[in-house]
């Protein structure tokens, strides 16, 4: 038997929902031919702005367009503060737990997580055993993915807790309706997001070393341009009014990493670094690096320096420790989840994996460590060859797999050449972190598979994005 999928702007008996009735009435009496036009003026905007992202894969990255669709995803206040809830309690679970993993780990002692979840894991960062991040935050920014089911049923995806991307495609998209479509909003009261990059600068001012004095000096560390997030590095930095560094523009000195400058070398007290923990530093990860700061890890080890995220969060993006964010969560808050996980197959179980590789063609398999939509298994929508292969590559390394049951995934409206069309949705909502306490941005960056029937939201697998909306009431 099929699971009825819900429709956010119909419901499941094709009632309209009350968030969607301003915009409905608006739509109404639009031309679609007008609404057309306005459609290749997003796209137009987007390749005027350089709003793009790199494919990886091929011979060369390939630089794409973000597909953006002119429909908003409407989420009204009262469902909004449920999530709110949800997430920010499950953030400070995962900063409790990372504080743990590399201080007492008093949940393996507990024995709500295997130790060797941990001491295998090759997120699990050694160097971090012992260190005081500044103001106790490991994770500065987070992305909680969550996909809707129902009309109050939220489930977390995946965590990303690492180097979480896709910020400025939120606030992009905000800009374009904004520019588009006035009389929306001013029909529709709808919560801002455009104070992310202020908000993101005082967060992360809020975690510079104690030691600092005056007005701490932030940096946004990029790979580079031919990095798939560049756009995204180099606007933040622009939004925030702060530098734009690489590797070869730092070094450390007396003590202190700085920056170079027309005037010499400027110490940095914060460095949002968007380059991963391989990379970091020479001198303590990979030797060949040439993307990071040779002892930058020394003088943070010190207390010299805030790096946000701070280094060794990856294992909280983890899909098996993922598999064990209810217990987190538990343990570390004394209450039950608010948001739910879904259910969730370990692979390196031998009962899991046999049920797995039972029922290939049902499940979504995903790499422990994937992201971005590569190595996985939609098995619904899988050939028989597609499964037959990866039924090898999960035979032959069991532990690199997690499973998942295939989610009727919400459906929200696109906009097509004939009109208003549902298409499956997630939503990432961008959380900042600091000793001053948690704030959630009311929206997030809506992912939707502009496919009929596909699954698949990621932008390099075929997806687009489109502009999130929180009503105030």
């Amino acid at each position: 038997m099929t699971t009825p999928v819900f429709d956010e702007m119909w419901g499941q008996d094709e009632t309209l929902r009350d968030p969607y009735r301003g915009f409905d009435a608006w739509f109404s009496g639009e031309d679609l031919g007008r609404l057309r036009a306005k459609q290749r003026e997003a796209e137009d905007l987007f390749r005027l702005t350089g709003i793009t992202f790199n494919v990886y894969g091929r011979a060369e990255a390939e630089e794409r367009l973000i597909p953006f669709d002119i429909i908003p995803r409407i989420i009204s206040n009262a469902e909004w503060q449920k999530l709110t809830r949800g997430i920010e309690q499950r953030v400070r679970a995962i900063n409790a737990f990372l504080y743990d993993i590399y201080h007492k780990q008093e949940i393996i002692k507990a024995g709500r997580i295997p130790a060797e979840m941990i001491s295998r894991n090759i997120a699990f960062e050694p160097h971090m055993i012992g260190v005081e991040p500044p103001g106790g935050v490991y994770t500065h920014i987070v992305g909680i993915d969550l996909v809707r089911t129902g009309p109050g049923d939220f489930f977390v995806l995946e965590d990303n807790a690492r180097t979480p991307s896709g910020v400025s495609y939120m606030l992009e998209n905000r800009e374009t309706m904004l520019q588009m479509f006035p009389e929306l909003f001013s029909r529709n009261r709808v919560q801002q997001v455009q104070s992310y990059p202020s908000d993101l600068r005082r967060s992360l001012a809020a975690c510079a070393p104690n030691r600092v004095e005056g007005k701490p000096v932030v940096a946004v560390l990029t790979p580079g341009i031919f990095n798939s997030a560049y756009f995204e590095h180099a606007f933040l930095a622009d939004q925030m009014g702060v530098e734009l560094v690489e590797g070869n523009d730092l070094r450390v000195v007396d003590g202190k990493v700085a920056m170079r400058t027309t005037r010499g070398y400027k110490p940095i007290d914060v460095l949002y670094r968007r380059v991963d923990d391989e990379y970091i530093d020479p001198l303590n990860f990979n030797p060949e690096s040439s993307l990071g700061i040779p002892g930058i890890m020394d003088v943070y080890r010190s207390g010299g320096i805030t790096i946000a995220n701070a280094p060794g969060t990856g294992i909280a993006d983890d899909k098996a420790i993922y598999s064990y964010m209810p217990e987190i969560v538990e343990f570390y808050t004394g209450e039950r989840p608010l948001l739910q996980n879904v259910p969730t197959w370990r692979c390196s179980e031998p009962d899991a994996l046999a049920y797995v590789l039972e029922h290939l063609e049902e499940l979504v398999v995903k790499e422990v460590h994937g992201s971005g939509g590569y190595g996985m298994l939609i098995g619904p929508t899988a050939s028989k060859k597609e499964i037959a292969t990866f039924r090898k590559k999960l035979s032959a390394r069991p532990a690199n797999y997690i499973a998942q049951p295939t989610l009727a995934l919400s459906t929200v409206p696109i906009f097509t050449r004939n009109g208003l069309a549902p298409r499956h949705v997630d939503l990432r909502p961008f959380v900042l972190v600091s000793p001053e306490g948690i704030r959630v941005t009311p929206g997030g960056l809506t992912r939707v598979a502009l496919k009929s029937g596909s699954l698949v939201v990621n932008s390099s697998q075929g997806g687009g994005t489109k502009d999130t909306w929180v009503l105030e009431d």
